[in-house]
């Protein structure tokens, strides 16, 4: 599209919040634009399609789904939504991992969301890793349930945060791919795909943003920028927006990757199954068995052990994943297992990680970054939701606000 020159109001970034933003200035009949870096749209919401059908390499669940606003979206648009009961909700495949000791770590890991609960109400914050029992047998377990939760092991989470989220159990998935599904609900959006801002300067009685394909008036600004991209100062802020850096900062993405496989022979799994690579360390993903009944296996990496396969490089990922498959079924598992597609969010310069966790005691920062600036520039994201962060449902409901405040502030209240 062409780059208008003056709208009433700009979005920075086409992820779940800024998609959610554009769809309620168009509701409200808004003159506004997108302005994207990537050439997609989605952000951290990325569908890829493979010769075994679509995967998502970023968000892939619709979380608390009887509450989403995504879901009426995508039903509206004509699109199936599964509602097959998630992996995680059932037994593993116990070839590593005996029924009993796997009823050991599920008593070990209700116990530890017990005191984690418990410790939120008390006044001072406190790492959630000091929670897990001393020399605990599952502790390796857990810490990688939470690189793959929080993007980082438990030593890094704030034990408020943590505690804040909120969830209805409910889990869904879309046939076609949550990332394809926003795409499809930004389709008559007015994006400017390949446009990244590199500046936005607060310009009384609005705001002018310079990107790489010229100059934007707006009167207000809605800024859905991952946490480290804020905090790098990936793009400037005149005059300098230090609280926003600190709180970005404060709100660091955690690494988390996925990697899919093609696997030969599949019939003898059972379909929508899981399995642990290892039980006795963190350094191990969690696996996802013919997810949609497909012959194919969605790899699950979270924390050190996602980062630094990440940068190892193409293929570290699939390649990590085929060994730990052949060191639980044996050697002639290796052939049966074939890469399809990986993620790299920490290295894509649009993103820079996963998710947010808050550091220790830095869990009100969610608040501070998403507090509105001089009247003019409003912030939404995943990070901005105090209880929904990490999700896409939280960047919508946080899109949609910023959307609603950014016309009140220039006289079109909703």
């Amino acid at each position: 599209m062409t780059l208008p020159a003056e709208v009433e109001v700009a979005v920075i970034g086409a992820g779940a919040a800024g998609v959610s933003a554009g769809l309620r200035l168009r509701e409200l009949g808004a003159a506004f634009v997108i302005l994207e870096a990537r050439p997609r749209i989605g952000g951290r919401a990325h569908t890829v399609q493979t010769r075994l059908g679509a995967f998502d390499l970023g968000c892939g669940w619709l979380h608390s789904a009887d509450e989403n606003p995504w879901a009426p979206i995508f039903e509206g648009l004509g699109l199936a939504l599964d509602r097959t009961e998630p992996p995680w909700g059932k037994p593993a495949i116990p070839v590593n991992f005996p029924p009993e000791a796997q009823r050991e770590f599920r008593a070990a890991f209700s116990a530890l969301e017990a005191q984690l609960e418990a410790a939120a109400e008390a006044p001072a914050d406190r790492p959630a890793s000091e929670l897990l029992e001393p020399g605990g047998r599952w502790n390796g377990l857990l810490n990688s349930f939470s690189g793959a939760f929080n993007g980082a092991a438990f030593d890094r989470v704030s034990v408020k945060d943590y505690a804040a989220y909120a969830d209805t159990g409910v889990n869904w998935r879309v046939l076609d791919g949550y990332g394809a599904a926003i795409a499809r609900a930004a389709q008559e959006l007015p994006v400017a795909l390949d446009c990244p801002a590199r500046r936005v300067a607060l310009a009384p009685p609005g705001v002018r943003i310079a990107t790489a394909q010229g100059e934007v008036r707006a009167r207000a600004a809605v800024i859905t920028l991952p946490t480290d991209v804020l905090a790098e100062g990936a793009v400037a802020f005149d005059p300098p927006l230090p609280r926003k850096a600190e709180a970005a900062a404060d709100l660091p993405l955690g690494c988390v990757n996925k990697a899919f496989l093609a696997l030969a022979g599949a019939e003898e799994f059972p379909p929508e199954s899981r399995l642990y690579g290892r039980t006795d360390t963190e350094r191990t993903a969690n696996y996802h068995v013919r997810p949609f009944g497909r012959p194919a296996v969605e790899a699950y990496f979270g924390g050190a052990l996602a980062a630094e396969l990440e940068r190892e490089g193409p293929g570290a990922l699939a390649a990590f994943a085929i060994e730990e498959w052949a060191a639980a079924f044996g050697s002639d598992m290796r052939p049966r297992l074939s890469p399809l597609a990986a993620s790299a969010w920490r290295t894509d310069p649009w993103s820079r990680g996963a998710y947010s966790h808050a550091k220790v005691g830095r869990a009100g920062q969610r608040a501070v970054l998403a507090a509105p600036v001089e009247g003019r520039l409003f912030f939404a994201g995943e990070a901005c939701s105090e209880h929904a962060y990490s999700t896409a449902h939280g960047a919508f409901t946080t899109g949609r606000a910023a959307a609603d405040a950014a016309l009140a502030a220039v006289g079109r209240a909703p």
